[in-house]
């Protein structure tokens, strides 16, 4: 049976400890090549990770990867984007907005008339404006919130 050990973490180990690869399959008993293909995400059979996990003086479980664990993490990275991706575009359409309304003030003042000409149009962009902000606000207690949950 195959494990998927965690290379991110034995390489970092080791280089803590200031081991070379070559010193670590030696305290492990194993090839040097296997030591390079673990630390560059290969699986590894369970006497290898039992192996490593001895080197280091761990339990083996500390040197794999919990699949349900890095999937929790994946789903909170990619939430984490999605709401940093909303709010990106939340600020871009606030600084269109901002523009625009520069751009209807000058239409409006540049004829002469006393009245708002654009009054209807920046209404309107407003409003729109603050349901997106609404919605970055919504999101973002959601994501708080089910973070505290899962916490």
């Amino acid at each position: 049976m195959q494990y998927r050990p965690d290379a991110e973490k034995i390489k970092r180990w080791r280089e803590e400890r200031l081991w070379s690869q070559e010193h670590l399959a030696d305290l492990a008993g194993l090839g040097l090549r296997t030591v390079q293909r673990i630390e560059n995400g290969d699986s590894a059979s369970r006497d290898s990770v039992m192996a490593l996990a001895a080197a280091f003086n761990v339990d083996a479980a500390a040197l794999t990867i919990n699949e349900k664990t890095e999937a929790a993490e994946q789903r909170e990275q990619k939430a984490k984007k999605g709401v940093a991706a909303l709010r990106l575009g939340f600020l871009i359409n606030l600084a269109c907005w901002a523009f625009g309304m520069i751009v209807f003030a000058g239409i409006s003042f540049s004829d002469g008339d006393s009245h708002f000409e654009m009054l209807a149009p920046a209404i309107w962009w407003t409003v729109g404006i603050a349901g997106f902000g609404l919605t970055v606000v919504i999101v973002e207690l959601a994501t708080r919130f089910q973070q505290e949950q899962d916490a």
